[in-house]
């Protein structure tokens, strides 16, 4: 299935990292990932730093899936507000939750670090908007509630809003902990890292059966090849729900736009990042050359035909938002494209294993948080595959 359309500007900029050669022969390894995007290259990163025998497989060209299509904010917030998920799975797994996603920042800022390439990371505040009047109230209370949790966070009131950016809201919630990065670049950096550990990667290779015994698996691509492996971890989003009918996930399509660089960013306070609480609701980042990227505008998932028919029409609402918004930016579309996505009742991710499948492993960052997810799965997943304890897991498992 085409996850994206029209043209993602992430690999429009960076052009062709790297190529990697299709898959022509059988190979045995201790690990095998499937799906080559930010979630696979995190963990093949991750276990090629182990000293792991890994072999990572992509239907695609690396990258060209959804993390393609990512805007790649790096946000702690899960789009379920932590009071309504302190409802859904109890006060203590709720503040877990958000601390873990707000520290994976701190931990992709580490892994770029040691790569010697800033892949576009930058760290950013964010300022979570009120879109209505009664959300106010609705943000006071978030706001308590995550400094319970010992986590850092501002209300800002209308006011002082009104003084930072050129538009009105009635509040939001100004959280120190964000950050920013180029996702397609990052995924080919942390595969080109992992490579020199001797990770082995091939892209345009399908694999197309399946089976696990009980000392090992056995993946067969549509070429007739096999990869003989301990494991199997499957990083393709919700490509993965074929095996997992107890996946509840819902699919939608959201748009994005780049705009040409802009000569000012008059009215966006520190070019921050932005969203809402609306639903679906609208955000928007900047790039280190000075463009401004708007998301937003999902719709329940049809078919990739039905998405991109709406993409020219999504992409004048976005830019007609903007301009609402920030009056005297003078935005240029550049480029926009669409791309489907899952997301969970709870906004959380699934990650582990599942009973009938002991030695396949999941990593499913669905949601809002994809990016983050995906250095969390990496640690969950090394560390269930070596047999050493993770306090995380419990809150991603499949049974929850």
């Amino acid at each position: 299935m085409d996850l994206t359309s029209a043209q993602p500007f992430w690999p429009l900029q960076d052009g062709l990292p790297a190529v990697f050669p299709s898959l022509k022969s059988d190979l045995n390894c201790e690990v095998l990932v499937l799906g080559g995007g930010i979630t696979g290259a995190f963990i093949a990163h991750q276990l090629a730093g182990e000293g792991l025998n890994v072999v990572l497989l992509d239907k695609r060209d690396i990258g060209r899936g959804s993390t393609a299509a990512s805007t790649a904010l790096l946000e702690y917030e899960i789009d379920v507000p932590l009071t309504d998920l302190a409802k859904m799975i109890g006060q203590r797994d709720a503040e877990d939750a958000y601390r873990i996603c707000r520290d994976s920042i701190g931990k992709i800022e580490n892994i770029v670090r040691e790569l010697g390439d800033s892949c576009g990371f930058r760290r950013k505040k964010s300022v979570y908007l009120a879109s209505r009047k009664r959300d106010a109230a609705l943000l006071q209370e978030e706001c308590a509630a995550r400094k319970k949790a010992g986590i850092a966070v501002e209300y800002l009131d209308e006011r002082t809003l009104s003084s930072m950016f050129s538009f009105q809201r009635p509040a939001a919630l100004l959280s120190p902990d964000a950050a920013e990065v180029d996702p397609y670049r990052l995924t080919h950096q942390l595969l080109a890292g992992a490579s020199k550990r001797g990770l082995r990667v091939f892209e345009r290779t399908e694999v197309v059966k399946h089976h696990a015994g009980q000392t090992g698996t056995a993946s067969e691509t549509e070429r007739g090849f096999k990869v003989k492996a301990g494991h199997v971890v499957f990083a393709t989003g919700y490509e993965s729900v074929e095996f997992l009918p107890r996946c509840a996930v819902s699919l939608k399509s959201t748009f994005a736009l780049v705009s040409r660089p802009l000569s000012s960013f008059d009215g966006w306070w520190e070019q921050c990042l932005i969203w809402e609480t609306a639903r679906p609701y609208l955000y928007l980042r900047t790039t280190p050359d000075g463009r401004a990227i708007v998301g937003g505008e999902d719709i329940p998932f049809r078919n990739p035909a039905h998405r991109d028919r709406r993409l020219p029409r999504k992409t004048g609402k976005l830019a007609t938002c903007f301009r609402d918004m920030f009056p005297k930016i003078d935005l240029e579309v550049g480029y926009s494209w669409a791309g489907t996505f899952a997301d969970t009742k709870d906004g959380l991710a699934y990650i582990g294993s599942v009973p009938e499948f002991p030695r396949y492993l999941f990593a499913l960052g669905f949601g809002g948080n994809g990016i983050t997810y995906g250095a969390v799965a990496a640690e969950i997943i090394r560390d269930q595959i070596l047999q050493r304890p993770n306090a995380a897991a419990r809150l991603f498992r499949f049974d929850r």
